[in-house]
Formats: C-alpha cells, sequence, structure tokens
C-alpha cells in the first residue's frame, strides 16, 4: 500500500503498512475521570510498535488561569515530544484510542496545527483491531532515534477568547459547541464551574460523526450531518477544554471544510474569563 497522505487509514492497511520504519503510531486512549487509565490499558495490550501519548502530559501544555482546561502545547515542547519518537517530516503518524476519536483526534489536530501533513487517524481505534483479530504488543517498544520533525503553527486557525469576545454582536463566523446537548443547554454542568454555552453558538455533539463502534461515518453522511450550516460559514469549533471539537473539526476537514477554525480554551476558558476578567489580574 501506498503510504500517500490520507486522512483515515483502515485496520488492515494499518497491518500491512505497520513494520515500516516510517510509519509511527500512537496509542492516545485516556479517561478524563481517570488520567492514568490510558496508560494502564496500552500496558496491557496495544497496536505492535505503537508509543502512549497522555492527553495531560503529552497533548497538552501546562495549565494557567487562562488557555483551558487542556491547553496547547508550545511548539517547542511537541516538537520535542514528537522528535522523541522518532517522527521525521516524512513520517505517517496514524492515531488511535477506543473512544469514538475523542483523544485521536486531538492528536490529528496538534500535528495538523504545527504543520505535519501525514497523519491518518485509525478508523475504529482499538476496536476495530481486536475485531479483526489482529495482534496486541504488551511491551513498550525501544525508544527510536530522534526524529526531525520540526513544529511550524498555523496560528490563523486558531481563534482566543478576545477574539470571539469583541465580535459577538455581529460574528463573522458560526460558533459550534461539541458538548453533549444537556451541557450546552445549561442543564447539567459536571465539570466546569458555569454552565451554559457561548452566545450565539449551536450544538453539533462530537459522537454525532461516528458509529457507536466508533467508526467513522462515510462522507456522505457526514456532509448529511453538516448540511444545515451554510457552506459558506466560516465554522468555530468548540467543547469543554478543547479535545473533543477536534473531532467535530476532523469530521469538517473530511469533506473538504478546511477553512475550519478551533477555539482551544473552549468552554473552560469562557467560564475563566466570565470568573476573573482580565482588567482585574493583578499579574
Amino acid at each position: 500500500m501506498s503510504m500517500d497522505t490520507k486522512e483515515v487509514i483502515e485496520v488492515r492497511e494499518l497491518a500491512e503498512i505497520a513494520p515500516s520504519s516510517k510509519v509511527v503510531i500512537l496509542d492516545c486512549r485516556y479517561d478524563l475521570a481517570d488520567p492514568e487509565a490510558g496508560a494502564r490499558d496500552y500496558a496491557k495490550g496495544h497496536i505492535p510498535g505503537a508509543h502512549y501519548a497522555s492527553l495531560h502530559r503529552d497533548l497538552s501544555g501546562p495549565k494557567a488561569r487562562y488557555g483551558g482546561r487542556h491547553p496547547m502545547p508550545s511548539a517547542e515542547d511537541f516538537q520535542r515530544f514528537a522528535r522523541a519518537l522518532g517522527i521525521e517530516r516524512d513520517s505517517l503518524v496514524v492515531l488511535y484510542d477506543d473512544h469514538r476519536l475523542a483523544f485521536a483526534a486531538r492528536a490529528w489536530f496538534l500535528f495538523h496545527y504545527f504543520g505535519h501533513n501525514r497523519i491518518a487517524i485509525l478508523n475504529g481505534g482499538l476496536n476495530a483491531w481486536r475485531n479483526a483479530d489482529l495482534p496486541l504488543q504488551h511491551t513498550v517498544p525501544a525508544r527510536p532515534d530522534d526524529g526531525d520533525f520540526t513544529a511550524i503553527p498555523r496560528q490563523e486557525i486558531l481563534l482566543d477568547h478576545g477574539r470571539i469576545f469583541s465580535a459577538l454582536d455581529n460574528p463573522p463566523w458560526q460558533l459550534i459547541d461539541a458538548r453533549d446537548p444537556r451541557r450546552f443547554a445549561g442543564i447539567e454542568e459536571p465539570i466546569d464551574p458555569v454552565a451554559g454555552h457561548i452566545p450565539t453558538a449551536i450544538n453539533k455533539p462530537w459522537q454525532g460523526v461516528t458509529r457507536k463502534d466508533g467508526s467513522l461515518k462515510s462522507r456522505s453522511e457526514l456532509r448529511k450531518h453538516w448540511q444545515d450550516i451554510p457552506a459558506d460559514d466560516q465554522l468555530v469549533n468548540y467543547c469543554g477544554s478543547g479535545v473533543t471539537a477536534c473531532v467535530n473539526y476532523f469530521s469538517l476537514y473530511l469533506i473538504g471544510r478546511t477553512d475550519a477554525l478551533l477555539y482551544p480554551g473552549s468552554w473552560s476558558d469562557w467560564c475563566a474569563h466570565m470568573l476573573y476578567p482580565q482588567t482585574e489580574q493583578s499579574e
């Protein structure tokens, strides 16, 4: 199989090309309620050759007052992380999880944001691999030689609180909230200190782009999923902390809506600005 750029890879395709030194596989499993659960699950069995990528250690930056619960990592930190995995400019990076793309899509977005184009998500994740009766590995792969990956941020695909807040009266974009409907409606809020959503946002729960088995819906199904929003509207994706919003972003990318943006701080950052307005900062 050719390793040309593609956004989605099937398990049999991955099994065929995995032995190549130009393929780097990342296990992105995670549990927001138990941050070490993903690493434990990885140790119990993972796709052969896969390295583990932790949401809080590898796919996020340090938390501060603003920036949300899972801030974007700096270019320097992400480059260091990627190089330590042996990722080079021409490596194909394959990402998977077991939670309907929630964490694999976050990793995909980071590689996309930092300028790496050869990235793919494993369709169906680890469950699809197991269902295909493909083997698992229980040992950690040897550390590879450092790669030459260079992180070059695409700042133009991000929006921050200030730009969104200043445009609320006449927004030039459509805000898309990826959270569950009850959180969006403010009926319940199990994580953040304030319930509700950003004014002018509409709700498109992130689970809507996959099937219950974790596989992606077809391109035609995804186009239908997004058809109620005019094709010429620029879309800004957010969620609770900038993680599951990446699932929506990824699905839009797959159907050619490549001008979508991400508000990485998301609702957790919005809450911080409500509770601690920047004009009142003592720093």
